[in-house]
């Protein structure tokens, strides 16, 4: 989402993120734990990708402590919020002031004020807790949910997807990053109702513990297992061969490029927008932000 919001705050368009909240590792995890309020690690990058704050700013922004008695792996962005929190006595209002601070072009939700965690049942029937443990079960996944229940998400959230002109399923881990966001019945019904038309950017290459083995469709079936099948109108996919090069840094990682299987994208009556859409000059792969920033923009329009 980072990526992709770095070159969406330079057009013309009114913009909102919605942010994740379920992670629960690193210093999000302990703060998590410490203070009982919604993890704010996701939420600190995005913060970072949509200001126009000085660089020296955005830098100490997202410093993370090496040492320290306490401090040792603590993001400072994730302390200021936390701190911002605790002086607001609300998790929201502490994002809309940091916000405020650090110039922020555009809205920043997180999908709840509250804090929940993450699980998921494998196919083999065992349950996994934790956002963190669940790519390390290396286990397919069947379904996830979140707790407690019922979730009660955001209703500024909600809303904003009702009524955007796109709304835009960010790449990212499919079962931990991006579907949590996307199965609190209130969302999943203001999906299905948007104004505009729901565009899922499927990630580029698998992710191991995830997504290991999966076609673009695979992706989607996975959506729609969770959501059911008239959230998703467009898919946005990656059409160019991936260097060998990165093939081979990726196949360390048990990863590997996701297929792009054009037939049953069109057997699931989806809209398909294909192109070269990375930034080639690394060995980790980033979709360019520019690129993906225009051809989003283009569909608006």
């Amino acid at each position: 989402m980072p990526v992709l919001l770095r070159g969406l705050k330079n057009l013309p368009i009114d913009l909102t993120a919605l942010v994740t909240v379920a992670d629960d590792g690193g210093s999000t995890g302990r703060l998590r734990h410490t203070m009982g309020m919604p993890a704010p690690g996701d939420i600190r990058n995005v913060i970072a990708a949509l200001s126009d704050a000085e660089p020296m700013l955005l830098d100490l922004f997202q410093h993370r402590f090496a040492e320290g008695n306490g401090l040792t792996g603590h993001s400072m962005g994730n302390l200021l919020l936390a701190a911002m929190t605790s002086l607001t006595g609300d998790f929201f209002t502490g994002i809309k002031e940091i916000s405020r601070v650090l110039n922020v072009k555009g809205t920043i939700y997180p999908i709840s004020n509250q804090s929940m965690s993450l699980h998921a049942r494998m196919t083999d029937g065992t349950i996994v807790s934790g956002e963190s443990n669940i790519p390390l079960a290396n286990k397919k996944i069947e379904r996830i949910f979140l707790r407690p229940e019922p979730v009660q998400p955001l209703p500024n959230a909600v809303e904003a997807v009702r009524n955007a002109d796109l709304v835009v399923v960010a790449p990212g881990s499919l079962y931990t990053s991006i579907l949590p966001n996307m199965i609190i019945p209130q969302m999943i019904g203001a999906l299905k109702h948007a104004k505009g038309n729901v565009v899922y950017i499927c990630n580029v290459m698998t992710q191991a513990g995830e997504t290991t083995g999966y076609t673009a469709a695979d992706h989607v079936e996975a959506i729609r297992h969770h959501i059911g099948e008239s959230c998703i109108d467009t898919i946005v996919v990656h059409n160019e061969p991936i260097s060998q090069r990165v093939r081979n840094v990726y196949a360390e990682e048990n990863a590997s490029p996701v297929v792009y299987d054009t037939d049953r994208l069109v057997d699931m009556g989806l809209e398909i927008i294909e192109g070269d859409i990375i930034n080639p000059s690394k060995t980790t792969l980033r979709h360019d932000t520019e690129k993906v920033a225009n051809l989003l923009y283009s569909i608006i329009n």
